[in-house]
């Protein structure tokens, strides 16, 4: 990511012009990472030498190729968080929470540029999900 030095803050407008090419260069350059790291991923898999021998061994590869596929599923779904991300930075819904409306705070988009909802809407609803799980 070019780092510029520069971090949003409190005492701007809001998801102003600035704000949005910063948080549009932190998705871009975590999505091209992701990217990057399932490339290297398969390539590792492909030119893994699959011939073992030894029946543990083998347990042994196929539970970590295993592991490292699911690890990928989730980096595709995350991928696609990013894309939409990107679509609301497009459309000028980014950073606002997708439940109340209100600015999603700088912190927790720095932290979560992926976030949808506000830290108080998120709390919200992991209480019903909980309730829910729960009951």
């Amino acid at each position: 990511m070019v780092d510029d030095g520069y971090t949003p803050s409190e005492s701007e407008t809001f998801m102003n012009e600035r704000q949005r090419d910063y948080f549009r260069r932190k998705l871009l350059a975590w999505k091209e990472d992701i990217l990057r790291e399932s490339r290297e991923t398969l390539v590792a898999l492909q030119t893994e030498n699959e011939n073992h021998p030894d029946v543990a061994d083998r347990a042994s590869s196929e539970t970590d190729r295993a592991i490292e596929l699911r690890a990928r599923d989730r980096q595709r779904k995350l991928i696609a968080k990013i894309e939409s991300a990107l679509g609301r930075l497009d459309d000028g819904t980014y950073g606002y929470c997708e439940e109340t409306g209100e600015p999603i705070s700088l912190k927790r988009l720095d932290a979560r540029p992926i976030a949808t909802l506000s830290v108080e809407a998120q709390e919200r609803h992991e209480k019903r999900e909980r309730v829910y799980r729960d009951g």
